[in-house]
Formats: structure tokens, C-alpha cells, sequence
């Protein structure tokens, strides 16, 4: 079973982690700074991949963002391209400068 957690730290740097049956699958790197949400990076375990489980974290973003009102720095990669190739999707959260 999955399971996905926001951790952010008392200096609102943290991860959304993504667990298979108690064990840590994935994970995003992230930081909150007023009302922009920071992603610099995304990882899948090796053993894990190929189940999506990138997408689920983007999923876990995006709710999280959406919720919180907060627009979202896509500094890593996987998630930049991502709005990039769905931008009607991520418009609301998504901050292109």
C-alpha cells in the first residue's frame, strides 16, 4: 500500500515521501518561503521505478500546492518538464519567472 508525507522542518525546508509498504519508494525535495513552494528535486528508488510513482509525487505537489495557495518554483527537472508539457494543467500553481 502507499502512503505519501509532507515533512516540512521548523526552516520550512523539507520532502514529500513517498512509501510502498513502510518503505521510503520515493521523494521530493522541496521548500516552502512564503507563498512559493520550492521543488529542486525528484527521486525514485531504482527497485521502485517504472510504477509512476514520480507522477504520484507531482500529484502530492500539486495538491499541496493548490490547498495551501502557494505557487510552485520548479527548479528540478522532472517537474519542469512536466508543467512545461501540461501547462494548462499547472497554470494555477505554476511560477514561470
Amino acid at each position: 500500500m502507499n502512503e505519501i508525507k509532507i515533512k516540512l522542518g521548523s526552516n520550512n525546508k523539507g520532502f514529500i515521501i513517498l512509501y510502498e509498504d513502510d518503505i521510503r519508494a520515493g521523494e521530493m525535495v522541496i521548500s516552502v518561503d512564503g507563498s512559493t513552494l520550492t521543488v529542486y528535486h525528484t527521486e525514485v528508488e531504482e527497485k521502485f521505478s517504472g510504477k509512476g510513482y514520480a507522477k504520484l509525487l507531482l500529484d502530492a505537489l500539486e495538491k499541496y500546492a493548490i490547498e495551501n495557495k502557494l505557487k510552485v518554483e520548479a527548479l528540478c527537472p522532472y517537474v519542469h518538464a512536466q508543467f512545461k508539457k501540461n501547462p494548462d494543467r499547472f497554470e494555477t500553481i505554476w511560477q514561470k519567472d
